[in-house]
């Protein structure tokens, strides 16, 4: 099992200690570092700055959203920083959520399975410097002919040579369908609230996009990603406690009424009940309710928090249900050492 350190986004402000977790990550056997963006900090900038530092790990995106850039400027950002890096750059990308897209974007959610397709397609265009780039798509026509257009757009390929044509492209995806078509056309999928017990279910889907005519891997060479809090600890249910309020904030408030990608997850899982009564007090306001009303399983299912021997344990059966890296938190060094030691990620 890989581990990689999960920077997130910013909240107001950046933070601390970060660059210290890069570099203890990048020392003792972390695979990667990764940066997120909802609609604050961006994904990409907190990669090249601290990671400018480090040697050996992988720099990664989870996630750019699509909606942020055209896919030519977001090739751009990612071939940059893959030349900076020598070739460890991962691109994680997702569509985000109609508020975001359209709140704060100012684009159309509409049809978000086709217009990630049509996205991954000009950036795969653009990374493998064939031909001038072309899209005669619906959602990202190159050279753009549409309103407003004065029909001198030129086909170009980038100036820039990239480092790797096949740097790897990881989608973030939540329902049946993203994460059919995440196997179809990705060579990685990043998981959010993964639990190993409906595991099943994933390969399920996953199968299904492996199995289309023209799939760009295998189930034996596709990276499953899943973000995942790992707390080496001898007091776990206090430290599931924690977690409680970004699971009733994702559950109850990152999400449109009647389009939830996160809540859909976890009733999946099986907590319908728990989920409509988290989304109710989150809307009345009663957010303190609301994060009471997170059932300790569902913590339970989507985190690793105990001892070191429960630990290895739970990280084996994450393993065994198909996952092969862990995109964790940790709050400090000393959280980001203990992962470490107990998963012998340094030998």
């Amino acid at each position: 099992m890989k581990v990689g350190l999960q920077l997130g986004y910013w909240g107001a402000a950046p933070p601390s200690n970060a660059q210290e977790l890069v570099l203890e990550a990048d020392r003792c056997g972390f695979d990667g570092v990764f940066a997120a963006e909802s609609w604050g900090s961006d994904a990409f900038t907190p990669l090249a700055w601290w990671g400018s530092q480090t040697r050996r790990v992988r720099l990664g995106t989870s996630v750019a959203q699509i909606s942020a850039r055209s896919p030519a400027s977001l090739a751009m950002h990612a071939m940059t920083l893959d030349h900076l890096s020598g070739g460890r750059a991962v691109l994680g990308l997702g569509v985000s959520g109609p508020q975001v897209v359209e709140g704060w974007y100012g684009q159309p959610f509409a049809k978000p399975l086709a217009r990630t397709r049509e996205y991954v397609d000009v950036v795969r265009q653009v990374l493998a410097r064939e031909a001038p780039v072309r899209n005669d798509g619906v959602h990202h026509r190159l050279p753009y002919d549409g309103p407003g257009s004065i029909g001198l757009g030129k086909p170009l390929k980038p100036i820039t040579h990239p480092l790797r044509a096949d740097l790897p492209i990881w989608l973030g995806a939540e329902g049946p369908k993203n994460v059919a078509q995440t196997a179809e056309i990705a060579d990685g999928w990043l998981a959010v609230y993964y639990s190993p017990r409906v595991g099943p279910m994933y390969e399920d889907w996953l199968a299904e996009g492996f199995a289309r005519p023209g799939a760009r891997r295998t189930r034996d060479d596709f990276e499953i990603a899943a973000s995942c809090q790992v707390v080496v600890t001898d007091e776990p249910v206090a430290e599931r406690a924690k977690l409680k309020p970004s699971t009733a904030l994702y559950i109850g408030g990152m999400g449109a009424p009647g389009m939830n990608f996160h809540a859909e997850l976890f009733r999946r899982m099986g907590y319908g009940e728990a989920v409509a009564d988290v989304e109710r007090l989150f809307a009345e306001g009663r957010r303190e309710e609301a994060v009471a009303a997170v059932p300790d399983e569902a913590v339970e299912d989507v985190s690793i928090i105990g001892d070191a021997d429960y630990v290895r344990e739970r990280v084996a059966e994450w393993q065994k249900s198909g996952v092969n890296t862990l995109l964790v938190g940790c709050r400090d060094a000393e959280q980001l050492s203990s992962v470490s030691r107990v998963l012998d990620l340094a030998a």
